[in-house]
C-alpha cells in the first residue's frame, strides 16, 4: 500500500464520520432533542422500547449515542433498568439502517437520461441545495436541514474516497491473504471488536467494510465473523459512559457489551455447527455493499429477536455482576449534566429530584410531629437525616437549575423551572422546621416535661391541621394543579387564627396553674415553627398560582387573597374550621 492509499483511505474515513456526525447532529436539533424525550417516556413496554430504541437510533445514525442516553436516564433515575434492556436491544438493530444508506453510493453510474440516478449526480445534488440551505436561508428549521443534507453529502464523498483508495487491494496477495484469515471465527470476532473499538462507532466499521468489499477480494465468510465483531466492539463508547455512575448506570452500561457478546456467541456457534453439518457453499461467494449490509442487518436483528424473551434474565444478569452496594448515598439528587443540553430531558428530571426533596420534606415532619406523641430516638434520627439529604438537593437543584436558565428554553418550561426555583427554599425550610419540632420534642422528654390535658389536645389538633396543609401542598406541586393550590391559603389562615387561639389558652391555664412557665417556652417555640411551616407551604401555592397566571409578586398576591375574601375562600375556610378547632 502506498503512502497515497493509505491517506487517501484516511481522508475519506475522517469524511465518513464526520458526514456521520453532522447528519446525527443535524436530525436531533430538528427534532428539538423531541427524539430522546419520546425514548424516555414511551418505553415502558419490551415492544416499545426496542422499536423505540429502533428508531431513535436509525434517526441520529448511532446506537452508541442512544444507549448513552440510556444510560443516562437510569443513572438519574428517570428510567427503569428493565425499560433500558429493550431501549438498547433496539439500538443495536436501529444503527444498521446507515449501512443502507451508504449502499446509495455504489448505485452505478449510467449514460443518458439514466445517469442522473448515479450516486454522483445525487450526491453533487443533495450538497447542493444542502449549501444554499445553509448559507442563504435564515430560517432556523430549514437551515438545519440543509445543515443534515451537508452532512449526508460528506457522508457519501468519504465512501466514494474510501472504495476508490481501496479499489487497488483486490490485486494485492498479501490483502486477499489477510481476508482470507478472517474466515477464522475467532480471529474474525477479534478483528470486528479491535476494529470498531478503535473507530469507536459501528457505522463507519461497516461502512469501511462495505468499501473493502468493492475490492472484490471479501467473500462472506470472512465478512460474518468481523461483523459479528463490529456488534461488540461497538460497546467500548457506551462503558466509559459508566464511569462515576451510580449502581443502575453501571448496570445499564453493561446491558449492552454483555447482550451482544451473548447473542454473538450464540448465532456464531449456531452458524458454525450448521456450517459444519451442511458445508455452506455460498461461505467463499464474493460480497459486495448491499450484499454487506444485508448480512449486518440478518445478523442484528438474529441478535435482538434471540434477546427478546430474555430480557428478565439480562436486568438479572447484570445486577448479579454490579452488586449493590452496602450503604448506596441517596442523600444528593441524580441529575445528570449531559441532560443540560437537552433543555426537555433536565426540565423532566429536575422535576423528578424536586418530587423527591418535596416527599422527603412532608416524610421529615410528619415524624417529627409523631415525636411528639412518643418520643423515638430512630425516628429523630430519621428527621435530621432527612433534613440533611433535603439540604442537598436545595444545593444540587439550585446550581443546575441556574445552568439550565441559560439554555433555549420553551415558554412552560421556563414556567416549570421558575416555579421550581422559587419552591425550592420552602421546601427546604419545612425540613428545618421539622427538625426544630423535633428537638423540641427531644428536649420535651429529656427535661420530663408535661403539658396539660388541654394543652395536648390543643396540640394535636394544630399538629393535624399542619401535617394537612402540607399535603395539600405537596400534593398540588406534584400533580401541578391550581385548583388544589387555591385551598392552601384558606388552611393558612386558619393555622394563623389556631397558633394565636393556642397562646391564648396557655395564658388563661398559666393564671389558673393549670400550665406552667417551662413548659410553656416549647409550647410557643412549637407553635412557631407550626406558623412558619404553613407560611412556606402558602409560598409554594402562591408561586403555582402566580406564574402560571404570567405574573409573579407572591406578597401582592396574599394580599389580595386575605383582603379580597372570595365566596369559594370563606366557604373552604369555614370547612376547615369545622374540623380542626380548639
Amino acid at each position: 500500500m502506498s503512502i497515497t492509499m493509505l491517506m487517501d483511505l484516511l481522508g475519506g474515513t475522517a469524511l465518513f464520520l464526520l458526514g456521520m456526525r453532522l447528519m446525527g447532529d443535524g436530525l436531533k436539533s430538528v427534532a428539538g432533542n423531541k427524539l430522546e424525550l419520546i425514548l424516555y417516556r414511551l418505553s415502558n413496554t419490551t415492544l416499545k422500547g426496542v422499536l423505540l430504541g429502533t428508531g431513535v437510533t436509525a434517526a441520529i445514525q448511532s446506537s452508541c449515542a442512544t444507549s448513552v442516553m440510556v444510560v443516562g436516564f437510569v443513572n438519574s433515575g428517570m428510567m427503569k433498568l428493565r425499560q433500558a434492556v429493550s431501549v438498547i436491544l433496539g439500538a443495536i438493530l436501529g444503527t444498521s439502517i446507515t449501512g443502507w444508506i451508504i449502499c446509495l453510493n455504489y448505485i452505478n453510474g449510467a449514460q443518458g437520461k439514466e445517469s442522473i440516478f448515479s450516486s454522483a449526480v445525487l450526491t453533487g445534488a443533495v450538497a447542493t441545495v444542502g449549501i444554499i440551505m445553509c448559507i442563504f436561508v435564515k430560517k432556523q428549521t430549514v437551515n438545519r436541514l440543509g445543515w443534515i443534507l451537508m452532512g449526508f453529502a460528506v457522508l457519501m464523498y468519504g465512501m466514494s474516497a474510501m472504495s476508490s483508495a481501496v479499489m487497488g487491494f483486490g490485486d494485492s496477495e498479501s490483502f486477499r491473504s489477510l481476508l482470507t484469515s478472517l474466515s477464522n471465527p475467532v480471529l474474525g470476532v477479534l478483528a470486528g471488536i479491535l476494529f470498531t473499538a478503535v473507530l469507536q462507532s459501528a457505522s463507519a466499521a461497516v461502512g469501511i467494510i462495505q468499501a473493502l468489499s468493492v475490492a472484490g477480494a471479501l467473500t462472506v465468510g470472512s465478512a460474518v465473523p468481523l461483523l459479528f465483531g463490529v456488534t461488540i466492539g461497538a460497546s467500548a463508547p457506551v462503558l466509559l459512559s459508566a464511569l462515576g455512575a451510580t449502581v443502575n448506570g453501571k448496570r445499564a452500561a453493561l446491558i449492552y457489551p454483555i447482550t451482544t457478546t451473548l447473542s454473538a456467541a450464540v448465532c456464531v456457534a449456531v452458524f458454525y455447527i450448521g456450517d459444519t453439518i451442511f458445508k455452506y457453499s455460498f461461505l467463499g461467494d464474493v460480497t459486495d455493499p448491499f450484499m454487506i449490509s444485508t448480512l449486518n442487518t440478518f445478523i442484528r436483528l438474529a441478535m435482538v429477536l434471540l434477546l427478546l424473551p430474555f430480557t428478565d434474565v439480562i436486568e438479572t444478569l447484570v445486577c448479579s455482576i454490579v452488586k449493590d452496594k452496602e450503604r448506596e448515598d441517596d442523600d444528593a439528587p441524580l441529575l445528570e449534566e449531559m441532560f443540560i443540553s437537552h433543555p426537555a430531558l433536565a426540565v423532566d428530571q429536575s422535576r423528578t429530584a424536586i418530587t423527591e426533596m418535596a416527599k422527603r420534606a412532608q416524610t421529615a415532619l410528619s415524624s417529627a410531629t409523631e415525636l411528639l406523641g412518643k418520643y423515638d430516638q430512630e425516628l429523630f434520627d430519621k428527621v435530621a437525616k432527612l433534613e440533611a439529604s433535603v439540604d442537598k438537593y436545595e444545593d444540587g437543584l439550585g446550581t443546575y437549575l441556574v445552568k439550565l436558565t441559560g439554555r433555549d428554553l420553551t415558554e412552560r418550561q421556563n414556567k416549570d423551572i421558575s416555579v421550581f426555583l422559587h419552591t425550592l427554599s420552602d421546601f427546604e425550610r419545612i425540613s428545618d422546621h421539622a427538625l426544630n419540632i423535633a428537638e423540641s420534642a427531644k428536649e420535651i422528654k429529656d427535661k420530663k416535661l408535661t403539658f396539660s390535658e388541654g394543652a395536648r389536645a390543643e396540640m394535636r389538633v394544630i399538629i393535624d391541621a399542619v401535617n394537612e396543609i402540607v399535603a395539600i401542598s405537596v400534593g398540588a406541586f406534584l400533580s401541578k394543579s391550581i385548583d388544589t393550590a387555591k385551598k392552601v391559603e384558606p388552611l393558612e389562615e386558619l393555622i394563623d387564627d389556631l397558633c394565636d387561639k393556642i397562646k391564648l389558652h396557655h395564658i388563661e391555664r398559666l393564671q389558673t396553674g393549670e400550665c406552667t412557665i417551662v413548659p410553656g417556652f416549647v409550647l410557643n417555640d412549637l407553635l412557631t415553627d407550626f406558623e412558619r411551616v404553613s407560611d412556606h407551604c402558602s409560598n409554594v401555592a402562591a408561586a403555582m398560582i402566580e406564574l402560571e397566571a404570567d405574573e409573579f409578586d407572591t406578597h401582592k398576591y396574599l394580599d389580595r387573597v386575605k383582603n379580597k375574601r372570595s365566596d369559594e375562600f370563606e366557604k373552604q375556610f369555614e370547612e376547615y374550621a369545622a374540623r380542626f378547632t380548639v
